[in-house]
């Protein structure tokens, strides 16, 4: 089976199985792009899906001006719109909060993250095409946490029977990812990726399973002061450091 069509299964299965999960307060919304923006989502994989990749970056769960609107990970709306060229349709989730409203691609407010990781992306990239010949972005879970005041709430701050449940699902889904993209590097967005990409180490040398070298760059999270002062070139020179990207652009 070709990759995109394997990533696009393993998306489906991948969006079932949490949409069968439960989630107690104070998470009081749960939102699954994988449901409401699934025709961008697949645009994303079936453009730029073709494995194997040199590098699988792989990030946290959707922020709610990104991935949340577009489907894609770290998707900010002009990055994915304008720079990757992916289109499709968003509805809205069944059960939306008055303060995290889903307005697709209308969506006025940027994803700070995004922007950034996606714009390093275009810099140093001449196209996506080029950046996608050898790289893709994943994103660990697919689902967003909303919170009655109208919070965004991360995975690592659910409970720990929500956590198990969730996580063994999501580790099923990048276990399925890695082996459809036979990536040289998995490379984390961040301290919790990172540490989901060291389990998948773990279960996949026990296993004799094709094995990714680990690499982690600091996540573009403006709550993160360090990413503050210019995390481009912060994570720039951890890609170099690594040998995951030469000291000369692409």
């Amino acid at each position: 089976m070709a990759e995109p069509l394997r990533l696009i299964r393993a998306a489906q299965q991948l969006r079932a199985a949490v949409d069968r999960l439960q989630f107690a307060a104070p998470v009081s919304h749960v939102y699954n792009p994988l449901v409401y923006a699934w025709e961008p989502h697949t645009d994303y994989l079936r453009r730029f899906g073709q494995g194997p990749k040199r590098v699988v970056f792989l990030g946290m769960n959707p922020g709610p001006f990104g991935m949340a609107q577009t489907g894609v990970p770290f998707g900010e709306v002009s990055a994915v719109r304008d720079w990757l060229g992916v289109r499709g349709a968003v509805s809205r989730p069944q059960r939306e909060h008055p303060r995290r409203p889903v307005t697709g691609f209308e969506c006025h407010r940027s994803e700070v993250s995004g922007r950034r990781l996606w714009g390093l992306f275009a810099e140093r990239f001449s196209s996506a095409d080029h950046f996608f010949k050898e790289h893709i972005v994943l994103n660990y879970c697919p689902l967003v946490f909303v919170e009655e005041s109208g919070r965004n709430r991360t995975p690592d701050k659910l409970s720990i029977a929500e956590k198990e449940a969730l996580f063994a699902v999501c580790d099923r889904h990048l276990r399925d990812s890695v082996s459809a993209l036979q990536p040289q590097w998995l490379v984390a967005v961040g301290d919790f990726a990172f540490q989901r990409a060291s389990m998948l180490n773990s279960h996949l040398q026990s296993s004799n399973s094709h094995l990714p070298r680990l690499g982690r760059i600091l996540h573009p999270s403006p709550a993160s002061p360090a990413a503050n002062r210019d995390w481009a070139a912060v994570a720039t020179r951890q890609l170099v450091e690594l040998g995951v990207w030469t000291g000369t652009g692409s």
